[in-house]
């Protein structure tokens, strides 16, 4: 994949350290703003992403610390656990069979695509998988590194796969509902929050990252926090807080971290596969598409709580549309988002690992 090519005159390898963190921040900020604006999700976490691969590709050579870069996963694990909470988990208790058959088939679907993208070599096989599972896309990232995909490339398929699910989803919310639901609110960067429930956040994500790091999990540093935040959250005995500062700075951390790991010749490999992942996203789409519909058909469910619920991937703006559009029911649409998102996480790494044996074209 990586090819050696000639280099250019333009380089930053030159340029002093301090420069090119100030750099990076400056074309963080011209990348985030606008993003933000449109209330793109993942607006922070894509900006600071695509502001590392601009120096990246000029061969400016930063590396985002171990340590903070353990820190942002354990709070990226903290917050989803924050999102599994008992009204989740027990509409799908009381719903099994529905969400089990359900979350199944978009599995199936995307392990398909991933294995056909893998089979044609467009992708390395864990890469491929890890970047065609319809789970939240950061984490899916982070777990790709740990198990042999490569977290640049599957970055590139899941945030571009948020995007095209956001607008697709966007799009079928104002052909199905009639407009009037209630607008996305504005984010409150400082709210006042309570110290000792943030402190409790803060050592449930330092030491379980710690311990992630430690161990010889695969991404442990993410995996450990989460689990730990879950039973933690679901007992009582700690109340995930999350102020939206913090989080726009582990944001920022993982953005960099992963786009600072793009070399030129990467960023090229991407461009040229570029139509391959787009078609093989909007297959994708299409095809959770056409199980909304069985769902609608066959249950009743309605049609855009039945699509917003089987859309692969882009919790954060599923949500986010869900809760702005009139009669959806919002928690049938995170209950099904959230369980695909844990059999995800928990049969990721064995699909993964069988559809490279499969294809023989196992990640370097």
């Amino acid at each position: 994949m990586d090819q050696p090519v000639e280099r250019t005159a333009l380089t930053l390898r030159a340029t002093p350290t301090v420069l090119k963190w100030v750099l990076l921040l400056a074309a963080s900020l011209v990348f985030i703003v606008p993003l933000q604006l449109i209330h793109l999700a993942a607006a922070l976490l894509l900006g600071a992403m695509g502001a590392a691969i601009l120096i990246a590709a000029f061969e400016g050579e930063l590396a985002v610390p171990r340590r903070p870069y353990f820190l942002a996963q354990g709070l990226i694990g903290c917050l989803v656990a924050r999102s599994i909470g008992p009204p989740i988990l027990a509409t799908v208790v009381r719903q099994w069979p529905l969400f089990l058959a359900g979350v199944c088939s978009v599995l199936v679907i995307s392990t398909s695509l991933g294995a056909l993208l893998a089979r044609w070599k467009v992708l390395p096989g864990t890469t491929a998988v890890w970047g065609s599972s319809p789970g939240a896309a950061t984490v899916m990232v982070l777990m790709s590194e740990g198990f042999g995909g490569d977290p640049r490339l599957v970055a590139y398929m899941q945030f571009l796969r948020v995007i095209l699910v956001a607008l697709v989803a966007s799009m079928v919310a104002r052909l199905w509902v009639a407009p009037g639901g209630a607008a996305t609110p504005a984010i409150g960067w400082f709210p006042a929050v309570a110290a000792g429930p943030l402190w409790e956040t803060m050592a449930v994500a330092v030491v379980g990252g710690i311990a992630g790091a430690k161990s010889r999990i695969p991404a442990g540093p993410l995996l450990i926090p989460l689990f730990a935040g879950i039973a933690l959250s679901c007992t009582g005995l700690v109340t995930i807080t999350l102020p939206p500062w913090l989080m726009a700075g582990c944001y920022a951390l993982l953005g960099w971290s992963i786009g600072l790991r793009f070399t030129r010749e990467t960023v090229i490999y991407a461009a040229r596969v570029f139509p391959k992942i787009v078609a093989s996203n909007l297959t994708l789409i299409a095809l959770c598409g056409a199980l909304a519909w069985l769902l609608h058909i066959t249950v009743g469910t309605d049609p855009l709580t039945a699509y917003l619920a089987t859309s692969p991937g882009g919790a954060d703006s599923v949500a986010i549309i869900a809760a702005s559009s009139n009669n959806v029911d919002l928690p049938f649409v995170m209950a099904m988002q959230m369980a695909r998102f844990i059999l995800v996480m928990l049969l990721g790494p064995i699909l993964a690992r069988a559809v490279a044996r499969w294809t023989g074209n196992e990640s370097p």
